[in-house]
Formats: structure tokens, sequence, C-alpha cells
């Protein structure tokens, strides 16, 4: 038997609307998994105005997308501020097959394995929840439809729809990039017996119930 990396780390993904920030959150705090959020590493990379922060804010304000070979630096800058021992969340990351080889490749160099969550839901379902969802415009926490309140919990801010969620062709256009370029990756990690699958058409307890019961087991 092969000597288990010293941290198991985990990968979610989930289309959009399936829940996964939220779920990810009851994860990391349940377990404290150090999260790793793609967009928010990146705004705070570009609010250090450290060298590489202003590199990506040069790309950005380019209009051009962050190439994998800066953002393999915001993650291999982020796993040396993380302890060897603590489990990692990754959440909007890796989104192709050509990010995923290179996140595993630098995860390996840190003597780290991982594993991937699915939060899975129908296209059906994403574009009821996308069109129906609010969002808060100052934290950017997002309600779903059954949320009866019009103001944020956190900071009493009025909840708006975002405008790409009012349009129906953008919506299809996100989920197909989903479909075409994330799939792969998450049928990669069902293949190498990486991975596991969640309902998440549930209630959000029920997905939570599903998720501890799945997934714990990599934490004990």
């Amino acid at each position: 038997m092969t000597e288990r990396a010293q941290s198991m780390d985990i990968i979610l993904f989930g289309m959009q609307g399936s829940g996964k920030g939220t779920q990810g959150k009851i994860l990391a705090e349940r377990y404290h998994l150090k999260v790793f959020d793609m967009g928010d590493s990146l705004r705070q990379m570009i609010a250090s105005g450290s060298p590489l922060g202003l590199k990506i804010k040069s790309i950005v304000e380019s209009g051009n997308l962050v190439d994998d070979g800066t953002i393999m630096q915001v993650v291999e800058n982020f796993l040396q501020g993380v302890p060897a021992e603590t489990p990692v969340l990754f959440d909007g990351i890796p989104r192709t097959p050509d990010q995923a080889e290179k996140l595993l490749a630098l995860l390996k160099g840190h003597n780290r394995d991982a594993f991937a969550l699915h939060i899975k839901i129908s296209e059906k379902e994403a574009i009821k929840r996308l069109t129906q969802r609010r969002v808060c415009p100052v934290c950017k926490e997002i309600y779903p439809a059954f949320y009866k309140g019009n103001v944020c919990a956190k900071d009493s801010s009025p909840l708006i729809v975002r405008q790409d969620d009012t349009n129906l062709e953008s919506i299809k256009t996100r989920l197909d990039n989903y479909e075409h370029s994330t799939m792969p990756v998450i049928k990669h990690f069902y293949q190498t017996d990486h991975l596991i699958e969640v309902d998440g058409e549930q209630s959000i307890p029920d997905v939570t119930e599903e998720m501890i019961d799945k997934a714990g087991y990599l934490f004990s």
C-alpha cells in the first residue's frame, strides 16, 4: 500500500446554480478546510499590489483571460501559506482538462492528493434556479428563490437579480461551456475512482447530509 499524502484536498464541482458555494462553505467549516476560491483569490492578489498581483491586474484590465500559468502561480502562492496537514477545498478551478493536469501536478509536488466532489443537477434545474436567484451587490452572497426576504441577511443591502441571470441565452452559453470544458475533468476523476457524486436537486439540508455521509471519511 502506498503512503497516503499528507492532505486530502477536495476539488468542488457543480453546474451553475447547483449550490456548490453554499455546500462548500458548510464542508469547509465542518472539517476546517482552507478554501481556495479562484475568483476571490485573483481579486485578493490584485489588491495586494504584489508583482504577481500587478501582472494579473494588467491582464484583467486588458480584457484578456488570466492564463493557466499565471493561475498556477496564484495556487502555488496560496499553498505556500497552508500547513501540510491542512486540507484545501478548491472552488472554481480546474475548469478545463489542461488546468486539471497542471493543478494535480502542482498538488503532487506539495505531497497532496485530491478527491473531486460533484454536486449534480440537471440543466433544466440549473436554468430554473439561475433565473430565480438574487444576489447581494455588496457582499455577493447568493440567495435562492425560496429566500423570502428582500435584503441581504448579512449587511441589509437590497437584493438584486444579476443581469446575466436574466438572459436565457447567456445562461445556456455558460451551461454549454461547463458541459464541454469542465465535464471532461469530472469524468477523469470518475474514471480514476477519485469522485464523489451528490444529488444537488434535494433540499439544502439533504444535500449537506448526503455530502457529509459520502465525503466525511476523507477527513477522519
